[in-house]
């Protein structure tokens, strides 16, 4: 049996991976942990952070809080060996270093989308990119999202980069010589993949890749409608994981 604590669990994100994950026969949701007091509890008990989780027997800790709780959320589960499991992103050097060494004491699996389709489409974008001269990432998320470009469309571009590697091929060549208005042409990445972020109301996670060759395109796109989208890959990540030592990036090793 997993026994979980939610960390940032009175958060929107927090919040549905609660619902979600409390309804699995082999979770046991043991704590939400936050500054602030959660909307709903779903069985658990609220504590205000992980420190107040010393006299419970937690196996595994979900975290959608913040890139500032990274290092002390670290630490403690490598002190208590337990397994992490974070989607927070808009990490820098030091926060992901510090995940990388509790993934030597215990297991950490750092995921940018947990979406089993938005993973796939990655698989998908990577696949196509020797095959096209051009491509582009359009990423669109709700308002509230503090970080530019998401961490789903650097991964996404990363693995299109490291196809084109495999296959021999240069980075992408951007024609346009002239930006009327600087960064109209989106942020790029090493690779010369542009990538285009849009923050609007009433959006949740979308991303369109957009592969263009003589006569003709190809559009990868995926959305998430909904928070509770991410809860199957979650679960499969907690899954994956018993606490021995190791640092994983993404959830695409746990599918077949």
């Amino acid at each position: 049996m997993i026994r979980l604590a939610i960390n940032g669990g009175a958060g929107r994100m927090g919040q549905a991976m609660a619902e979600g994950l409390s309804a699995f026969d082999d979770i046991s949701l043991v704590a939400l942990v936050d500054s602030h007091e959660p909307r709903e509890l779903f069985g658990a008990r609220w504590a205000r952070s992980v420190d107040e989780l010393s006299d419970t027997s937690i196996s595994h800790v979900v975290d959608f809080s913040n890139s500032d709780a990274i290092p002390s959320l670290s630490l403690w589960c490598a002190a208590n060996k337990v397994s992490l499991v974070t989607g927070t992103t808009g990490l820098n050097a030091d926060q992901r270093a510090q995940l990388a060494k509790a993934g030597t004491v215990t297991s950490v699996v750092l995921a940018s989308n947990f979406s089993l389709g938005a993973v796939l489409s990655e698989r998908f974008a990577a696949m196509a990119a020797p095959y096209f001269p051009r491509a582009e990432i359009i990423e669109l998320h709700h308002d509230k999202k503090l970080d530019a470009p998401s961490g789903t469309s650097l991964t996404t571009a990363k693995a299109i980069d490291d196809a084109r590697a495999v296959a021999g091929l240069p980075r992408f060549d951007d024609m346009t010589e002239r930006q009327t208005i600087p960064g109209a042409r989106g942020a790029q990445s090493a690779g010369g993949v542009h990538i285009h972020s849009v923050r609007l109301p009433g959006l949740v996670a979308h991303q369109e890749v957009i592969f263009g060759g003589p006569g003709e395109g190809l559009t990868i796109r995926h959305d998430s409608f909904d928070r509770t989208s991410f809860v199957q890959g979650v679960a499969l990540a907690l899954r994956g994981v018993n606490g021995s030592p190791q640092f994983i990036h993404g959830i695409e090793s746990f599918l077949a």
